[in-house]
């Protein structure tokens, strides 16, 4: 028995849930998607912008790095992410706020 598959052409997962970071030169994406077997799983995206060219008319690109997270790796990660941070927190403090746009979506990372 076959089973119908859908084609995915080079097409983008679509995105079920988003939020978006802005944190100074950078913005975040966290994006939820689902790939070709209905699995959910999570893009991380960080986009930075950067200048080029002269300063009078400097060139304007983004640099984008992209992470996959799928479920069963979430544990691990959200573990190792929490020491991470505790790590920093210890060793610096607290960090002050940024000021940011009031359109920001601020997360509370609290695992």
């Amino acid at each position: 028995m076959e089973t119908e598959k859908k084609p995915f052409e080079g097409k983008e997962a679509e995105i079920l849930f988003s939020r978006t970071v802005k944190a100074g030169q950078r913005i975040y994406y966290i994006d939820v998607k689902q790939n070709r077997k209905g699995e959910m799983y999570l893009s991380i995206t960080e986009s930075k912008k950067m200048l080029s060219g002269p300063q009078d008319m400097p060139q304007v690109s983004y640099e984008k790095h992209k992470i996959f997270l799928f479920k069963e790796d979430f544990g691990k990660f959200q573990d190792a992410l929490r020491e991470a941070l505790n790590f920093v927190k210890d060793e610096q403090g607290e960090a002050p706020e940024r000021v940011e746009n009031s359109d920001a979506i601020k997360l509370d990372l609290e695992f």
